[in-house]
């Protein structure tokens, strides 16, 4: 709610024609420590799939699944189904979901750095924690500090990147947090197939070397520059204009630093941010905030990446070419996120997320065919149709790496206000951890109740969430985060809810409806 008198009204024009300024050695490197927190988030969930398959860690954690898994009369698709082994998965993602929400107001308040490092120390306790479990207890504490370190680092990185980048480069930039994240991915998929070898303790090894890159992640961000727009919001008005110069290169950025003075002004104006983001001129963000993270879930990418080694072997692969194969969609995955990385900024936003969606549903409908078809109780899938799905989900996973992957993460984090950004991040990452909780929780048990038709009902939410994106996401290609309010007042949808207003110059000037 505003404080007294008429609020300021925010950005009244459109200044990104005359912005300056070029890449500096301060952007990338802030941009490659404070990213660094995507490989914390990619590293667990490559790691918890991996290491849930290891004989050694279920019959000390788990061993009636230890049993079932080793049982040749249990039906394929059900030799995980075990709630207290989703727990073990799920319960670092409902821990970040209350974290989040808890980190908005740090964010807001002290800056993004502080949440960062607040993120790394937390994600370093609870990795060392699971290192050195001896029962299940100390085991779900160190995922619930994981958790947090999770929902601190989830909440500040992808904002701190937004705001640290050039407007020209700001997709591509910001796609550093879904690279590192894909990259964190692979190196757990990589460790797992290594720490499997190591008998009694590999397990240990997997869940223990999370700390290095929380340790990378605390220190580093000990050395980052807060971001402009943070300074300035915080009222250090002269520092902010200062660091600005110096990440842009030049002197020449009164357009960039005007607009983030608007914008402060009424981000100041705003006691609750929470209550303020509910309101009506600030729905079009509220749905992205909800919408693009919960569509990024029920996608299924994660079914895949948390259990892509118990999925395999729940399919008849053996433990070791269960490991590779997940190690190979690690490897597209990190691979097609550096063509998104290209290609953002170039293509924009909305070509990328429909043709990815595209071809997410073939690949799912065509693995739902053949396990449908080919695949049984007491059936294992042949050479030829195993090499198939193994092909087909590398194809998912690519299409989701150029699109929903970095996009589901981008988007919403380049849309909101000053006011509302730290709110509506909090948000996004609330909404993800939430969905993220319950596939994580619900997978085993779905897989073994629907069968093939998991990969069906994955389907149907991805030609959902591909017509979403057809008809209410706008491109936000080459517009500047502080202009994103003008953007939503030419929407064919969405100019019905956010309130016009004069320009500085004159009258509102009218503008074509966009997609």
């Amino acid at each position: 709610m505003a404080g007294g008198g008429m609020a300021p009204l925010g950005v009244k024009q459109e200044r990104a024609a005359q912005y300056k300024g070029r890449v500096t050695r301060h952007v990338i490197m802030a941009c490659v420590v404070a990213a660094v927190g995507g490989c914390i988030f990619g590293y667990d969930i490559g790691i918890s799939g991996g290491v849930t398959s290891m004989d050694p860690f279920l019959e000390i954690f788990f061993p009636t699944v230890y049993h079932q898994k080793n049982s040749g009369s249990q039906n394929n698709y059900c030799k995980y189904d075990n709630q207290g082994l989703a727990a073990f998965t799920s319960s670092l993602y409902l821990a970040g979901l209350v974290a989040s929400l808890a980190a908005s107001p740090v964010t807001r308040n002290y800056g993004r750095k502080t949440s960062i490092i607040c993120g790394g120390i937390s994600f370093f306790m609870g990795a060392t924690l699971n290192a050195v479990a001896v029962n299940l207890g100390m085991l779900i504490l160190g995922r619930i500090l994981l958790g947090v370190g999770i929902g601190f680092g989830n909440q500040a990185v992808p904002v701190y990147l937004s705001e640290m980048a050039p407007v020209h480069l700001r997709g591509g930039l910001n796609m550093m947090f879904q690279l590192a994240t894909t990259l964190g991915i692979l190196t757990a998929n990589l460790i797992n197939y290594g720490t499997q070898h190591l008998g009694s303790w590999g397990w240990r090894l997997s869940l223990g070397l999370a700390a290095v890159p929380a340790l990378l992640m605390t220190i580093g961000g000990s050395f980052l520059p807060e971001t402009p727009n943070s300074l300035i919001e915080m009222g250090r008005i002269d520092e902010g204009r200062r660091v600005l110069e110096r990440i842009r290169g030049t002197h020449e950025v009164d357009a960039e630093f005007q607009d983030m003075v608007e914008a402060s002004e009424l981000a100041n104006s705003i006691d609750h941010p929470f209550r303020n983001i509910i309101e009506k001129r600030n729905l079009p963000q509220l749905a992205m905030a909800i919408f693009m993270p919960a569509f990024q879930i029920l996608g299924g990418i994660n079914s895949i990446l948390f259990y892509a080694p118990v999925l395999f072997q729940s399919m008849g692969f053996g433990s070791n070419a269960s490991l590779i194969s997940s190690v190979l969609t690690g490897v597209v995955l990190c691979g097609s996120t550096l063509i998104s990385i290209a290609l953002v900024d170039k293509v924009g936003r909305r070509k990328l997320l429909i043709s990815g969606g595209i071809q997410m549903v073939l690949c799912q409908v065509i693995v739902a065919t053949i396990l449908g078809l080919k695949f049984g109780d007491n059936q294992q899938l042949s050479k030829g149709f195993s090499t198939v799905v193994v092909l087909v989900v590398c194809l998912f996973v690519l299409a989701f790496g150029w699109s929903w992957g970095p996009l589901g993460w981008t988007v919403p984090s380049e849309i909101f206000a000053l006011e509302t950004r730290s709110a509506g991040q909090s948000i996004t990452v609330a909404v993800n951890l939430l969905f993220t909780f319950a596939i994580a929780q619900s997978f085993l048990s779905l897989l073994c109740g629907l069968r093939f038709g998991i990969f069906l009902f994955f389907a149907v939410w991805i030609v959902i969430m591909t017509l979403f994106v057809y008809y209410f996401v706008p491109e936000t290609k080459g517009v500047p985060i502080e202009e994103m309010v003008l953007l939503w007042r030419k929407h064919w949808f969405w100019h019905r809810f956010v309130p016009v207003v004069a320009l500085e110059d004159g009258d509102a000037k009218p503008s074509k409806n966009i997609n």
